[in-house]
């Protein structure tokens, strides 16, 4: 009887609760409604207060149901109590802090400042509220069975938002539409406008009021000017979310974020794609989901595209300079809004709330204010600067000093606002005076802090996001700068709004104009050429060599050193540092299967060595190979083989013969002569290799064991399976004694070694072997490096031969379909997969499908191949199979005909494939076809 009368009074006294803090959230929603923003601290209430009211009528209704046993409510019981006592002291707190409608002005302004003091009862009452929050949901859990308290909790969703909010934020009757529109399932919305009009202000402005409106739907922001900064947003999002894993190495983080977006169970969720510009970052296509802005991406790597999920519990709101950006990323032109410079109101309104205290005197200036939006265009960046440098220099600095600044100016300054600095996405016609206001910026903080001028020259020329404190802070300094205080010179461009700083305050980014304007400024200056030196060493100095314990930092670091790409120096001695960033960089860009992004790096870092070095410098035969090996993962193999020759050429011209560096060319050589079918040339530079590193290194080490698999790869192609066996076997023992599992050359020893033993019947043996091998690559690289790829196309073959047919076609379509987006359709990798494919679906009697995808690779191999090379012959044996089942006689009957006369010729009577189209020339041969006797062909 006594528990029930507790039950009562907990339930009786959470009613009253309810009932008395929804009148007080009332309150704050009817001050918002009619006074407009609110203090930030009862922001934060006033988000946080429906989440209590919510948790204990759960509270209520688990007790009711009787689920909640009779300790919990015993604990619950000073818990409710301390709710009462935190919503009295709120609602005491609004009564004496907030205005009314109905108090005078005077009284008004008091309330106003004691609101200011009372800003930290408010937020100790908001974090006490918070921990009975967690208790009330807790023990609501706890009822829910005997296993919820042993359940990891889901975090409470919540905002990777990286910006505060603006508190002189101007509504400019855009974020209705917003509201309405996004509310629509799986809605996509995109805002386009010019730099620096306030799209991004605008996306900021509605993720805190979703969050207010909403505090059950997440919101998470992506910056998409790069393909490393969709990642990094994406990454983010599997932290914040708690995604198992979400912090190893091998995950595909892109995909991981995506199911868990799509899965309707994880409730609403508002995504913001953020500064989405450049659509070479959306059809990139990129091994892990990775990219770059290259013109040769669109075909040879990934698309984002594919990792932006359409949901109906979500809604995607984007922001971009270019129309046709966001019409390739919402489909719709109706579903793009255009924001605009502000109309006159909105920009005075916004030039007011910026100057803050400064009321009196920007009354009196009104025709000089009205004067000054226009000639800024008003643009709310411009108006947002110009009102910064008000308020610093105020009272010596006004609106009217300002203007008359902004009209003077020496013959330099008139130059620079003559100049159209000019922007692909922005309209030919529209003013770009908006420099004219940084040029005031710029010039006032040099001469007030001339180190923080330095900083954000050196600042400028990184990639404008990401920004890394480590590699700026007293790297911009000069000798003079004795009294050079970092924090001092980075205060000065925050309040200038010339840079700002992520969440975590470590890292900075920059307003594209901002950034474009400040080069433009030190090229006026001709002080633009010193800073790209002083970026190029300082990259050159922080950016490490491509080895896998240095990939994390390489990765960092990647789109800063793309950004050295557009720094070419012209000093000489300048220009091999340059040149050494890029090599650097390529080879990493090749390690991750980013092959064209190397070959361009590869090739500018050539040409910089070949003007600066000469043809025959080791540093420029190191390029030459580094730009072959590119050329070769990429599929561009006659390109490959000139590069690798001409490296040869040059290394036993300028070291000796026997070098490791011209022994390594030496065997990569024979790497692409066995890749375009040359096999017996390529096996006599394979064994010249090999016999001079066991000499000269010995035989485990490294270079001479990538040797010994590369031969025995290709004595799998030349059908010598026995012996290729052996040699893997000889490399992978040794390799996993010395560099364990997880190493390149030991998980392609595995891989090859099961190649070989495919070949050979040993299907058992080859699979355990495959699957060792994938395993082994996904947890070094990710499951679309092509390395993986491979790895997976191999096993999926040998499934394919012991009958296992659903899963070898389910992973030979995964594979292709990764294929063709990290490398494009037509890469020799691509093409492999697509045959591998056919073969499984012939297999199975699927002979229709299996012709059209023999063909497709067909097709392919002769353009990118040639028509005698043996691939290009493998596919012609496919294609020929299944149309013979499809009763395509005399076509299959001439088709195998030809691949095996080609065979005998390119790969000779006794290698196993040619007798392979010889056996089913001679079984064919049996029938009559459509009419035509055939005979049996003599393969002597």
């Amino acid at each position: 009887m006594a528990e029930a009368l507790t039950a009562v009074g907990i339930v009786a006294n959470i009613i009253q609760l309810v009932d008395f803090g929804s009148r007080v959230l009332k309150r704050l929603e009817e001050y918002q409604s009619q006074f407009g923003a609110i203090p930030e601290a009862f922001r934060h209430i006033k988000t946080e207060l429906p989440v209590l009211l919510d948790a204990l009528q759960q509270t209520q209704s688990a007790i009711d149901a009787g689920s909640i046993k009779n300790e919990s409510k015993k604990a619950l019981h000073p818990a409710i109590e301390g709710c009462g006592v935190q919503i009295r002291r709120l609602d005491d707190v609004i009564a004496k802090a907030l205005p009314t409608s109905s108090d005078s002005r005077i009284r008004r302004g008091g309330k106003a400042f004691r609101s200011l003091r009372d800003e930290s009862k408010v937020e100790r009452i908001t974090a006490v509220i918070r921990g009975y929050v967690q208790t009330l949901t807790y023990h609501a859990a706890a009822s829910l069975g005997p296993s919820a308290d042993r359940i990891q909790p889901r975090p409470n969703p919540s905002s990777t938002v990286p910006f505060r909010r603006d508190p002189h934020f101007v509504d400019r009757q855009i974020l209705a539409e917003i509201d309405s529109r996004t509310h629509q399932p799986a809605s996509r919305l995109a805002l386009v406008g010019l730099g620096g009009v306030g799209k991004s202000q605008l996306a900021v402005e509605y993720s805190y009021r979703i969050r207010e409106q909403s505090p059950t739907t997440w919101v998470f922001w992506i910056h998409a000017s790069s393909t490393a900064r969709f990642i990094e947003g994406y990454r983010k999002v599997a932290k914040r979310v708690q995604l198992p894993r979400w912090d190893h190495p091998d995950v595909d983080i892109l995909m991981l974020v995506y199911s868990w977006l799509c899965d309707e169970a994880n409730g609403r969720w508002l995504m913001i794609i953020d500064n989405a510009d450049d659509v070479d970052v959306f059809t990139f296509r990129s091994a892990g989901g990775r990219g770059s802005q290259d013109e040769f991406a669109s075909r040879a790597a990934p698309t984002l595209l594919d990792c932006v999920p359409q949901s109906s519990n979500g809604s995607i709101l984007i922001t971009s300079r270019s129309r046709d950006v966001a019409f390739r990323l919402t489909g719709n032109y109706a579903d793009i809004i255009r924001v605009r410079p502000m109309g006159q109101a909105h920009a005075l309104t916004l030039l007011r709330n910026q100057l803050n205290g400064s009321f009196e005197q920007y009354d009196s200036e009104q025709d000089d204010a009205m004067a000054l939006i226009e000639a800024l265009d008003y643009m709310p960046l411009a108006i947002s600067q110009a009102a910064a440098y008000i308020s610093q220099r105020a009272p010596r600095a006004s609106v009217s000093r300002y203007l008359q600044d902004l009209r003077k100016g020496d013959r330099d300054r008139a130059k620079l606002l003559q100049m159209d600095l000019g922007d692909t996405r922005r309209d030919g016609t529209a003013s770009n005076s908006i420099i004219a206001t940084w040029q005031i910026s710029f010039e006032h903080i040099g001469r007030e802090k001339p180190s923080a001028t330095r900083l954000l020259s050196l600042m400028s020329l990184f990639n404008r996001q990401g920004i890394p404190e480590s590699l700026i802070s007293g790297r911009y300094n000069e000798s003079s700068d004795d009294g050079a205080d970092f924090e001092d010179d980075l205060n000065m461009l925050l309040s200038f709004s010339m840079v700002a700083t992520d969440v975590d305050g470590r890292h900075f980014q920059m307003h594209r104009l901002v950034q474009f304007s400040t080069t433009k400024w030190l090229e006026l200056k001709g002080d633009l050429e010193g800073w790209k030196e002083k970026y190029i060493t300082l990259m050159d100095d922080h950016y490490p060599e491509s080895q896998y314990e240095n990939w994390n930092t390489c990765q960092a670091l990647f789109p800063h050193a793309q950004a050295v790409v557009a720094c070419r120096p012209s000093s000489d001695s300048v220009l091999k540092v340059w040149a050494s960033v890029l090599s650097k960089a390529m080879v990493y860009a090749n390690d991750m299967g980013y092959y064209q992004i190397a070959e361009e790096m590869g090739r500018r870092a050539l040409k910089a060595r070949e003007t600066t070095l000469g043809a025959e410098d080791p540093c420029t035969l190191s390029s030459v190979s580094n730009l072959a090996n590119a050329l070769r993962m990429g599929g561009k193999y006659e390109d490959a083989e000139v590069m690798f020759r001409r490296a040869l050429q040059g290394r036993e011209k300028a070291l000796e013969p026997e070098d490791p560096l011209t022994l390594l060319d030496l065997n990569k050589l024979g790497l692409v002569l066995s890749e375009r079918g040359k096999y017996e040339e390529a096996e006599i530079f394979h064994r010249r290799a090999l016999q001079a590193q066991e000499k000269t290194l010995g035989l485990e080490h490294q270079a001479t064991l990538e040797s010994v698999g590369d031969l025995g790869l290709l004595l799998t192609k030349r059908g010598n399976y026995g012996e290729a066996e052996q040699m893997h076997r000889r490399a992978l023992q040794v390799e996993e004694r010395i560099f364990g599992e997880g190493h390149k050359c030991t998980l392609a020893s595995m891989d090859n070694l099961g190649l070989a033993l495919g070949k050979q019947g040993k299907f058992n043996e080859a699979e355990i072997m495959h699957r060792r091998a994938l395993k082994a690559s996904e947890k070094r690289y990710d499951e679309r490096h092509p390395d993986t790829l491979i790895c997976a196309r191999n096993l999926a073959s040998v499934l394919g031969f012991q009958a296992k047919y659903e899963e070898a076609e389910s992973l030979h379509r995964r594979v292709l379909d990764d294929s063709m987006k990290v490398l494009g359709e037509e890469h020799p990798f691509t093409l492999y997969s697509f045959c591998n494919l056919g073969a499984v679906l012939h297999f199975q009697g699927k002979n229709q499908e299996a012709e059209a995808i023999h063909r497709q690779a067909l097709a392919g191999r002769v353009k990118v191949l040639g028509k005698e090379h043996p691939h290009t012959l493998s596919s012609m044996h496919n294609l020929a199979k299944p149309l013979n089942c499809l009763g395509c006689d005399q076509e299959a009957y001439l088709l195998m005909k030809k691949c095996f006369q080609l065979r005998k010729k390119v790969l000779g009577a006794l290698h196993p494939d040619t007798k392979k189209s010889l056996e089913v020339l001679n079984e064919w041969a049996d029938g009559d076809y459509d009419g035509m006797a055939l005979e049996k062909v003599d393969g002597k």
